[in-house]
């Protein structure tokens, strides 16, 4: 079982990393979910991410607090208005702009519910 936390741990990994790259790419949600796998598979790779000097502060201040960086809730913001922008540009169904508009308002409004 542990060779399968850590496949997943390495595909959550690679995709956190794609994130740092790709601004509408969630980076912390991935390295949150690689530090889980980790943990349950290899404690050298997790302690490597939890106290890696760019990635680590993330992790550690939502396991400690459920705290989520403002910096972070600005990106996350942007992002997801980019998102709901680009939709309405390209002509979506006005129902399913409503459904992600409300899919969207409730990701924000958890972001933004979470402590600095």
């Amino acid at each position: 079982m542990r060779i399968v936390w850590l496949i997943f741990g390495v595909l959550s990994l690679s995709a956190g990393f794609v994130g740092v790259v790709l601004p509408l790419v969630p980076t912390v949600p991935f390295l949150l979910l690689a530090a889980f796998c980790f943990a349950r598979s290899s404690e050298r790779l997790h302690n490597w991410l939890v106290t890696h000097p760019k990635f680590g502060p993330s992790i550690m201040d939502w396991r400690e607090r459920g705290a989520i960086s403002l910096r972070a809730k600005r990106m996350a913001t942007v992002s997801i208005v980019a998102v709901f922008m680009l939709s309405v540009l390209i002509g979506l169904k006005l129902t399913l702009l409503a459904i992600q508009a409300l899919t969207l308002g409730c990701v924000l409004l958890f972001i933004w519910s979470r402590p600095n």
